[in-house]
């Protein structure tokens, strides 16, 4: 021990009492908004220079879009360059981030990304707001020629907004007059309303493609249009063009090993390297990266009609993460073990103590993956002379820790936004039930999409209920306008075309005595033996969780087995209150609690 290492019943005291790696080791998409793994530099330095080397080359007119793509194995890092990436450019500036994980919708692809865009630009940037914020301070100072910076425009605005409520018209206009490409004014108003905290939540769920309230639409005079898939691509491609004005462009897509594929079989990997390429095609100042697996490049992306178009855009540079090597092993465990000596105020007699280099040299001849390493120390951590820690309580379920690491995860405010979120969480853990009774039904059979195929019924359950069957459709419908309720609804009762015997509203909202129409469709839906169930976060988010275990069990290392066996065991599904209700009888009481809104 050296003179300067602390006492090592200190050390071993601390060594007992917790262990450092004993963590989930997937990263999610908080850990590339938010709070990031420790990160070693060197470790694929390669693959995050060359991102940056084409974010420059963007930024000084050299190119005008590139496409990488990231090519690795199962846990050699891409979801963590990619967090790098995010994390550097929010801490220097230089380009705006936006990362797309979530595919809940692969038939409609493109209000998927609109979706993405917006709540990526709602994260901070590089000046302390929200990337929406700053876009939005780069359009007020060209029409004012005053050089504020985003955070002082942001503190003052409220106080503008309040002596000048026509300020965001006035702006407006002024904007319009120096974008002649800008043919949707609606749009430069609702990026200007993000510069007021009161209104930016409004502001962005319009800018994402979603329906406001009627009577918030007026005070913001933003219109409720319709939610076409063209109307997305539309919108997509003039933020774009806006954004290309003032700052390039970095897009990620991740997390595209799926096994869904769309209505005409198309994979996840498939679709996204179609919407790649139009994106390709739509930027002015960008660059587009794509994480996947070798194989899924090979016999997916390969495999499409016209992939060297493809291949030359979204695959224009490809570059291929590194197994580590031992140093970089080395470097990658001391610095998990920085963090745990200094929390405990203690200095180890060794970089990498209790483990030794000689031993992490050792494992670096397996060419291994820095989950692999990481895992190994979760498993190996110990006091020095080989003995194994006791642990303080029974090992936890490999799929309760992956379970709680989702839950912990979860966004509240987007995915009780997210329809098709919400309905596929439903779906999954009502394909757990088949063949199970669950609210005097004996589930048969989970039909979705349901035929006819329409956008507001997402899944259909078949079963039998006291020896008749029963056919209940399932409408998730979170939006805030009347009209897109009624029209839900009127799909909803219309038992005979899609073959109903019960349709079932989920919503989290009430339907406001004000919107009669909507009103009148539901009383229609009651009337044949339809209900309305209240949405609660605490109920669906266990759903949204262990369905996001499922797709990432590979990450997990988890089989479909283990998942349906904690489903079964835990009871998760068949005791869930809103998959009860949905199965239940309708009752008179529809909803305990909300907040009153339009619709």
């Amino acid at each position: 021990m050296t003179n300067s290492s602390s006492p090592l019943e200190q050390l071993h005291n601390a060594i007992k009492k917790q262990n450092p790696f004993n963590k989930e080791l997937v990263v999610k998409k908080q850990n590339v908004w938010k709070e990031a793994f420790p990160d070693v530099a060197s470790i694929n330095a390669h693959a995050s220079d060359a991102v940056f080397d084409a974010v420059q080359q963007v930024r000084t007119g050299q190119r005008q879009v590139i496409g990488i793509t990231i090519k690795a194995e199962k846990g050699l890092g891409k979801s963590h360059l990619l967090s790098r990436v995010r994390h550097q450019l929010q801490a220097e500036g230089g380009a705006w981030f936006v990362y797309m994980t979530d595919y809940n919708d692969l038939n409609r692809i493109k209000p998927e990304f609109l979706k993405t865009l917006a709540l990526s630009l709602k994260e901070v940037g590089s000046q302390g707001v929200t990337q929406w914020q700053e876009l939005a301070t780069d359009l007020a100072n060209e029409t004012t020629k005053k050089p504020y910076n985003s955070q002082q425009l942001v503190n003052v605005f409220p106080n503008v907004l309040a002596k000048n409520p026509k300020v965001i018209s006035q702006l407006t206009d002024k904007v319009l007059e120096l974008k002649s490409d800008i043919d949707n004014p609606d749009l430069i108003r609702a990026i200007l309303w993000t510069l007021s905290k009161q209104h930016a939540p409004y502001a962005i769920n319009w800018l994402s493609g979603k329906s406001l309230s009627q009577k918030k639409a007026d005070e913001m005079e933003l219109p409720n249009d319709s939610e076409d898939e063209k109307d997305a691509f539309d919108i997509t491609c003039q933020i774009l063009d806006l954004i290309s004005d003032y700052n390039p462009l970095v897009v990620c897509f991740d997390q595209l090993d799926g096994i869904e594929c769309n209505d005409i079989g198309f994979t996840r990997a498939q679709v996204i390297a179609s919407l790649g390429t139009d994106l390709y095609s739509s930027l002015k100042q960008g660059v587009l990266l794509t994480a996947i697996y070798p194989d899924t490049w090979t016999h997916q992306i390969r495999a499409l009609p016209l992939d060297d178009a493809v291949v030359d855009r979204i695959g224009e540079r490809v570059v291929e993460l590194n197994y580590l090597n031992s140093e970089q092993i080395i470097d990658l465990v001391s610095l998990w073990l920085k963090a745990f000596y200094t929390q405990n105020k203690l200095t180890p007699p060794q970089q990498v103590y209790p483990f030794t280099e000689e031993t992490l040299k050792e494992l670096g001849k397996q060419r291994p993956t820095a989950r692999r390493v990481l895992k190994w120390c979760q498993t190996n951590w110990g006091l020095a002379n080989g003995q194994q820690v006791s642990p303080h309580r029974s090992p936890i379920n490999p799929v309760s820790s992956a379970y709680n690491n989702e839950i912990k995860n979860i966004d509240n405010d987007e995915y009780m936004e997210d329809d098709p979120q919400l309905t596929n969480a439903i779906k999954f853990c009502l394909n757990q039930l088949i063949g199970q009774i669950v609210a005097g039904v004996t589930i048969e059979k989970i039909e979705a999409p349901v035929k006819p195929k329409n956008k507001y019924l997402g899944v259909k359950i078949l079963g039998k209920q006291d020896g008749k069957t029963v056919k209940i459709g399932i409408a998730v419908i979170q939006t805030s306008s009347s009209n897109s309720v009624t029209a839900g609804l009127s799909h909803l009762g219309n038992y005979k075309k899609y073959d109903l015997t019960r349709g079932c509203l989920v919503r989290s909202k009430p339907i406001s005595p004000n919107a009669k129409k909507a009103q009148e469709s539901l009383n229609n839906l009651k009337a044949q033996g339809g209900k309305l169930v209240d949405l609660k976060t605490e109920d669906v988010k266990p759903l949204i969780a262990i369905r996001s275990v499922y797709d990432s069990r590979e990450d997990y290392e988890l089989s479909e087995e283990q998942i349906k066996d904690f489903i079964s065991n835990t009871k998760l599904a068949i005791d869930n209150r809103l998959l009860r209700k949905i199965l239940s009888a309708p009752s008179v009481e529809i909803t305990e609690e909300a907040v009153d809104e339009e619709a």
